[in-house]
């Protein structure tokens, strides 16, 4: 008994040791499950922004930034009225980043991207989960449904630019669209020998200017027309530049940087009466402006979804059929879209590209007088401000697409100022680089003013809440952004800034 006794005891202490222990776990188990269930029934497809982890960065540079003012010795005095080692610009960037908690900042680079219509997200959910055929297969229904929604998405393309559902290609955007037209054409034409001259625009987008440098390394001529002041290009610049052995003229409907719109029905007119092929890239007017292929005598046309609230990663090409645009297809394989481009289609992504086309023509007269009062309400409270001017024609543009540039101020300054609006000093495929924009300089614009142009890109979901909130905050920081500017100060005392002699150190 002796020797049980110790031993029950200390089985008994360590059961009442454990027993706190065992109902911390519990309990913590049930909080878990209390706060899972909670954070299930407060989930929503929307993640808020976490205002620290947006502003790390801000922070990390305004720090970095004080340092260097510190070794430089440059002090201010601050609001409370005591001196301390600080730059303006610091305190720029710690004002803009700081927004409420879960707030996002206010969109307007609609030329880059355009968020998805609701609308079409519905007509896409059933594709992703229970319609998953595909459509390419003949032997059962999986196949045929499939098929039957992306024929229906190519009339509503096709209805769209007054085109034949059969002359619709379906691509992945209108890079691949552009890449095609241009290169295709070139190559089945120039074959023969007899058609190697291209002609295009200086002012055209990345992807067409690229497609025709390698065509040049081909062997194919290539001539960049000028544009005028105003960004249109001269019809009889295009009609000189004519030869016998041009096979194809591509200019694009509407600049994706400054909005204007070229006179497409008179190119496609001039071309028709040559036999010249006229493609266009269609991608930022084709659902917001009319175009009408045959109207127009368009022959092949780029097309993308998600610049018109469609998804991104499909786009289409307009292939005219009669009279028949003959090309040399860039990617090879299965034989789909009439040979042209092979591949498996995602019927998700058609459906959603489709219902975005009929959403487009069915509300185009509203959105376009929507659009055009936001977009006379901003340019016209950013004209107001002294030595402000807009980039392209004034009576040729698209409104949704508002380019100015603000003298005395650095582009990308400003846009770091303006940390609570999404804004672009240029296209998104060039932005990253720090030079001028090559749109506004083959308009004839100087550096200075290039790099002080910024894009405003308005669009559906866009409020007049927000063009208020924007036209204020451009305003105050444009203005504090001049006053920290010794050449505004220059400009103040009405000296001519191009009569100073610049000493080189």
């Amino acid at each position: 008994m002796s020797t049980i006794a110790p031993s029950v005891l200390r089985q008994a202490s360590r059961l009442a040791a454990a027993a706190p222990l065992r109902s911390a776990r519990v309990l913590s188990r049930a909080t878990t499950a209390a706060a899972v269930k909670t954070a299930s029934a407060s989930r929503s497809y929307v993640t808020e922004t976490k205002r620290n982890n947006a502003d790390v960065q801000a922070e990390h540079a305004i720090k970095l930034d004080h340092r260097e003012m510190e070794k430089q010795g440059l002090a201010i005095s601050a609001q409370n009225g005591s001196s301390q080692h600080v730059s303006p610009m610091a305190d720029v960037l710690s004002n803009a980043t700081v927004m409420d908690e879960g707030q996002r900042p206010i969109y307007l680079d609609m030329q880059a991207t355009t968020p998805i219509d609701p609308r079409v997200l519905d007509a896409m959910m059933p594709y992703f989960t229970n319609v998953y055929g595909n459509p390419h297969s003949r032997t059962h229904a999986y196949g045929w449904e499939t098929d039957k929604a992306v024929e229906e998405a190519r009339k509503h393309i096709a209805d769209l630019i007054g085109a034949d559902p059969k002359e619709i290609i379906f691509t992945s955007g209108a890079t691949e669209s552009n890449n095609m037209s241009i290169k295709g054409v070139a190559r089945f034409f120039g074959r023969s020998g007899k058609k190697k001259h291209i002609i295009t625009s200086q002012t055209e987008h990345k992807c067409v200017l690229d497609s025709c440098r390698h065509l040049q390394d081909e062997g194919f001529e290539v001539t960049y027309l000028p544009v005028k002041s105003s960004g249109l290009i001269d019809m009889a610049e295009l009609e000189a530049a004519i030869r016998p052995d041009t096979a194809i003229v591509s200019i694009m409907a509407v600049n994706n940087e400054i909005g204007v719109i070229q006179p497409l029905e008179e190119i496609g007119k001039l071309c028709r009466s040559k036999k010249i092929f006229f493609h266009t890239d269609a991608a930022q007017a084709v659902g917001k402006i009319p175009v009408d292929v045959n109207a127009m005598n368009i022959d092949l046309m780029s097309i993308s979804s998600h610049k018109i609230y469609g998804p991104k990663g499909i786009g289409a090409c307009y292939v005219r059929r009669r009279p028949r645009v003959r090309l040399d297809p860039i990617i090879s394989g299965g034989g789909q879209e009439r040979g042209l481009r092979s591949g498996t289609l995602a019927p998700p992504l058609v459906v959603g590209f489709g219902e975005a086309c009929r959403i487009a023509k069915e509300e185009m007269p509203y959105d376009s007088k929507r659009i055009k009062h936001l977009s006379d309400r901003l340019l016209n409270g950013l004209l107001s401000m002294e030595h402000t001017s807009q980039n392209g024609d004034a009576n040729h543009f698209y409104p949704g697409c508002v380019n100015v540039s603000f003298a005395y101020v650095e582009g990308e300054s400003l846009l770091m100022a303006l940390k609570d609006i999404a804004l672009s000093s240029g296209s998104a495929c060039t932005s990253a680089s720090l030079e001028p924009s090559y749109v506004l300089r083959a308009l004839g614009n100087s550096d200075e003013s290039a790099h002080s142009s910024i894009r405003f890109g308005i669009g559906r979901f866009t409020t007049e809440q927000e063009i208020d909130y924007v036209l204020k905050a451009v305003t105050e920081r444009v203005g504090f952004l001049r006053e920290l500017s010794p050449l505004w100060e220059l400009v103040q005392e009405g000296i001519d800034l191009n009569t100073i002699q610049w000493s080189q150190h």
